[in-house]
């Protein structure tokens, strides 16, 4: 014959019943979301730095390829800049005409203007603007455009032969 027992857990006194999170379980998960939130944010904020770091490579690719653009078209191409933004001319008829039709070396704002520009050593043409002129020869002289901004400064080296490095 069998008794049926009756098991400890069974009783009123064992019963609990478990739904849903504690307080305690939320505000730790609340805690652990809003710091992963932050972090994301700040690094999805590039600092100024980074900013003017990602114009400053831009610039040095562009710079390469208007090199490029002077010996394939045999005739002297320029970077023009001021403080709100930068563009390429091409010497036509003893004047320095927009570079036009050309999608990759069209005139461009600054992201975050206004950016102070120093070239060493000086450019031989003086305008209001700074000018990088490039020859039709291969070989040029050697230079560094030095992008700045309130916090932070980047510069662009030029060995002369075509190879351009942000630093």
């Amino acid at each position: 014959m069998t008794v049926p027992v009756r098991a400890e857990q069974d009783s009123p006194k064992y019963l609990r019943l478990s739904r849903g999170f504690t307080l305690l379980e939320l505000l730790v998960v609340m805690v652990i979301v809003g710091i992963t939130l932050g972090a994301v944010a700040f690094n999805a904020m590039p600092s100024e730095r980074q900013v003017l770091q990602n114009e400053a490579q831009k610039i040095a690719l562009l710079l390469q390829s208007a090199r490029d653009e002077a010996i394939v078209r045999n005739r002297p191409v320029a970077f023009e800049t001021d403080g709100e933004g930068y563009r390429f001319l091409v010497r036509e008829n003893n004047a320095w005409q927009p570079l036009l039709g050309d999608d990759l070396l069209r005139e461009r704002p600054f992201k975050h203007p206004p950016v102070i520009l120093s070239l060493s050593p000086p450019s031989l043409e003086q305008t209001s603007r700074l000018r990088i002129v490039f020859g039709r020869e291969p070989v040029g002289i050697p230079f560094v455009l030095t992008l700045a901004n309130s916090n932070a400064q980047v510069a662009i080296r030029a060995d002369g032969i075509g190879h351009f490095v942000v630093e």
